[in-house]
C-alpha cells in the first residue's frame, strides 16, 4: 500500500471517521481537504436502493446545476447546414457534419458533449462502437438529440449533466470545482440528489438514497447524513 504524503496526511485527518456531515458541513469540509494542486473537481457518489439489472429500476437523467460545473465543456454539434448559425451563436466549439463524422470515424473524439438532430442519428448508428464507450453519444433521454440545436448547446454549456446508475447502482456526477463557494457546491449537490428522488422507481423498495459520499479529484470522502440532503 502505497505511504501517504504529508498533505494526504493532513486532508485524512480532518475528517472524522465513522461520522456523517450535514450537507452544509461536507461543502465546506470538501474545500479544507482538497491538497491539489489545480481547480479540482468537486464529486458526489449517490448509492441507490435499485437493482440496475432490471430495467424498471434504471435511473438516468438529466439535471441543470444551478451554478454550473466550472468546466469549460467542448461541444461538438453535428448539423445540417441550415442549422449551423444556431449552433454557433450558442456556443458550439465544433460545428459540422460530413467532416466530423470522418474524423470521428478515424478516432477523433477530442469533445466533452455531442448535440445533433434527429434526422443525422442514422448517420451516428455506425460509429456507436466508438462514441458509445466514452459516453458521447447522443440520447433524445438526455436533450443531445434535439432540433432545438441551440437551446441544447446553451443548456450543456451552462452546466446541464446527464447522469446513469452505474451496474453497482452509484451515480457518479461532477458538481462544481474547489474554487466555489461551499454555497454553491452545497445547491449544486442538492439539485443533483433531489433530481434522483424525483426518478425513484416505482419498483425500488425499501431504503432508496443509501449513502451520499462528497469528495474532489484526490482528496479522501465525505460521508453524508442522507437526512440533511432529503
Amino acid at each position: 500500500m502505497a505511504k501517504l504524503t504529508k498533505k494526504q496526511k493532513e486532508a485524512v485527518s480532518k475528517i472524522e471517521k465513522n461520522k456523517n456531515y450535514t450537507l452544509d458541513e461536507a461543502s465546506a469540509l470538501v474545500k479544507e481537504v482538497n491538497f491539489a494542486k489545480f481547480d479540482a473537481s468537486v464529486d458526489i457518489a449517490v448509492r441507490l436502493g435499485v437493482d440496475p439489472r432490471k430495467a424498471n429500476q434504471m435511473v438516468r437523467g438529466v439535471v441543470s446545476l444551478p451554478h454550473g460545473t466550472g468546466k469549460d465543456v467542448k461541444v461538438l454539434a453535428l448539423v445540417t447546414p441550415d442549422k449551423e448559425a444556431e449552433a454557433k451563436e450558442a456556443g458550439a466549439d465544433y460545428v459540422g457534419l460530413d467532416e466530423y463524422l470522418q474524423k470521428i470515424k478515424e478516432g477523433w473524439t477530442d469533445v466533452d458533449v455531442i448535440v445533433t438532430m434527429p434526422a443525422v442519428m442514422g448517420k451516428l448508428g455506425p460509429l456507436g462502437r466508438v462514441l458509445g464507450p466514452r459516453g458521447l453519444m447522443p440520447n433524445p433521454k438526455s436533450g443531445t438529440v434535439t432540433m432545438e440545436i441551440g437551446k441544447a448547446v446553451a443548456e450543456v454549456k451552462a452546466g446541464k449533466i446527464d447522469f446513469k446508475v452505474d451496474k453497482y447502482g452509484i451515480i457518479h456526477a461532477g458538481i462544481g470545482k474547489v474554487s466555489f463557494d461551499a454555497a454553491k457546491i452545497k445547491e449544486n449537490a442538492q439539485e443533483l440528489v433531489q433530481t434522483l428522488i424525483k426518478l425513484k422507481p416505482t419498483a425500488a423498495k425499501g431504503t432508496y438514497v443509501k449513502s451520499i459520499y462528497m469528495s474532489s479529484t484526490m482528496s479522501p470522502g465525505i460521508a453524508i447524513d442522507t437526512k440533511s440532503v432529503n
